[in-house]
């Protein structure tokens, strides 16, 4: 092999470690940087949320949701009751309910586990979230699902913990108002699983 054959390869791999030698410090001054903007113990809240994904076999669902057994014995209309109340106690608004099993009753004829979703919201709040972080609204409105498995009546949300402990730092006044949504959501699946009115 020739001198001149040799240093292709060699050239290649200077390259190579140049690269590396350069994007590793700026991909980690990245990281440091976005650490800096992140809300006090987001480190432990994502660990949590990876934990749960462990837990979850990788279903990224569990990780991101949370979830409670509704009391045995609690009606849907009982739990509609109870999510119903607490959304007025919260100031929170109704904006829709998806009756699913209900809507596949009336395809199929014949009779579904329950699948309701209740959707809720105070306008204004998420009106400064979307201006904060327009991607937030891809969240909105605040989802809680009752879901019928073969052990019962369920209830899911998203983890609300993800936009208050996890993400950029929420200025005030913002970061209370998202904190009093986090806990009208938290109240709302307490209360309805637990029987609460």
């Amino acid at each position: 092999m020739t001198k001149s054959q040799e240093n292709p390869p060699r050239m290649a791999r200077l390259i190579g470690a140049w690269v590396l030698a350069v994007a590793l410090p700026l991909s980690g001054c990245g990281t440091l940087a976005t650490i800096g903007k992140l809300e006090d113990g987001a480190g432990a809240e994502a660990m949590k949320m990876w934990d749960r994904w462990i837990e979850g076999g990788g279903d990224i669902a569990v990780a991101t949701t949370w979830e409670r057994k509704v009391k045995p014995g609690l009606t849907v209309a009982e739990v509609e009751e109870i999510l119903r109340n607490v959304m007025v106690e919260r100031n929170m608004k109704d904006v829709g309910t998806l009756p699913l099993s209900k809507e596949l009753e009336a395809r199929s004829g014949k009779k579904e586990p329950v699948l309701t979703i209740y959707q809720f919201c105070s306008p204004s709040i998420a009106r400064r979230m979307a201006d904060f972080s327009p991607h937030m609204a891809a969240y909105m409105p605040c989802r809680i699902a009752l879901v019928e498995r073969p052990d019962g009546l369920w209830l899911y949300t998203l983890n609300m913990d993800m936009m208050v402990k996890m993400g950029r730092k929420l200025p005030s006044p913002l970061k209370e108002e998202a904190w009093s949504v986090r806990e009208a959501v938290w109240d709302m699946m307490e209360r309805a699983a637990k029987g609460e009115l």
